[in-house]
């Protein structure tokens, strides 16, 4: 990982805790704040969606903690916010079609899991706390592109237990004090995230299923559209975002995404030139709770945090199939 830098100064004085530092966008964030210097960076997961590959690659940094932990347990929380300047709340249940089946499950940890993380950063003093939040919560809502003050209403569980996680950040803001800012991502990818499972990633799931020859579906005529975001991009709004004095940024939510949107058929094109195959993919139904077009306005992040997306789909997505390429030619 070679990123730029998204801070100024020494991280030497400052401590971090990242919830679900074991799985893709948090991984990725620990291992920037461990590359520069953190004084610790401790890690909150109980290793339902994280990877023991990715804890390898932390480990090797002295600064590095691991907490085998649950947010859905309140002295977990607890434990893994003593002593933390910033926190980074990444720990969550992803996926659409899986909330739909399993919407009490999601309920538990992304609602009930984000309060104890917030009752605990209050009880433990954070300075500046921060959220995954999601693009799913502009719901229904048909304005392109997506501006953080218009979201319409939630199409599954999923979107609405990442609502109301921003109906508690105000609430912790107003009521507690509490220093926050949520994050509505935009169909993040690349390296290391999840190529396996049953809801595994699309980009993943496209170049393994080029690469092996196996079947690979595309929800739809695959014209949807989406503001398809590389993960340094995300890692840089977390960074920004725990790490601002500018009061005006805090008690928001941003978009974080390039602010351009493709076609899944355009992706998937591209995932077979980048593998030189001719791999063709099987259309089927519409998957329910899907958003037919998503495209972001971030001049809000640009703004406040000084946000500036640093790669664009194509390079990150060049970067990410390489990696799968690699992963994949070792099986």
């Amino acid at each position: 990982m070679n990123m730029k830098l998204f801070h100024e100064g020494s991280l030497s004085d400052k401590t971090f805790l990242v919830t679900g530092g074991a799985g893709f966008i948090g991984g990725h964030l620990t291992e920037y704040l461990l590359k520069n210097g953190a004084a610790k960076v401790r890690v909150l997961d109980n290793m339902v969606n994280g990877f023991e590959t990715n804890l390898a690659i932390l480990k090797q940094y002295p600064a590095f903690e691991f907490i085998k932990g649950d947010i859905r347990n309140i002295d977990d929380c607890n434990n893994a916010c003593k002593g933390i300047n910033y926190i980074s709340h990444q720990a969550a249940l992803g996926s659409v079609p899986r909330s739909i089946k399993e919407p009490v499950y999601f309920n538990e940890v992304n609602v009930g899991g984000f309060v104890n993380m917030l009752k605990a950063a209050v009880d433990n003093g954070v300075q500046q706390f921060v959220y995954a939040s999601s693009s799913s919560v502009y719901g229904d809502e048909p304005t392109l592109p997506k501006v953080e003050s218009k979201i319409g209403n939630c199409l599954s569980p999923y979107a609405a237990t990442k609502k109301t996680n921003e109906l508690y950040a105000q609430i912790f803001a107003d009521v507690y004090g509490l220093k926050i800012m949520g994050f509505r991502y935009f169909n993040i990818f690349g390296p290391r995230q999840d190529p396996d499972g049953a809801y595994a990633a699309v980009i993943p799931l496209f170049v393994k299923g080029i690469m092996k020859e196996t079947p690979v579906y595309i929800n739809g005529d695959g014209e949807q559209t989406r503001d398809f975001t590389f993960v340094d991009n995300a890692v840089q709004i977390n960074v920004k975002g725990m790490l601002t004095q500018n009061t005006e940024a805090l008690n928001k939510v941003y978009n974080v995404a390039v602010g351009e949107n493709f076609t899944v058929n355009y992706l998937y094109n591209i995932c077979k030139e980048n593998v030189q195959s001719n791999w063709q993919a099987t259309h089927r139904e519409e998957r329910a709770g899907d958003i037919r077009n998503s495209l972001a306005d971030i001049s809000l992040a640009k703004k406040l945090l000084g946000y500036a997306p640093t790669k664009k789909f194509e390079d990150g997505l060049v970067e990410t199939v390489q990696f799968f390429k690699k992963l994949y030619s070792n099986y």
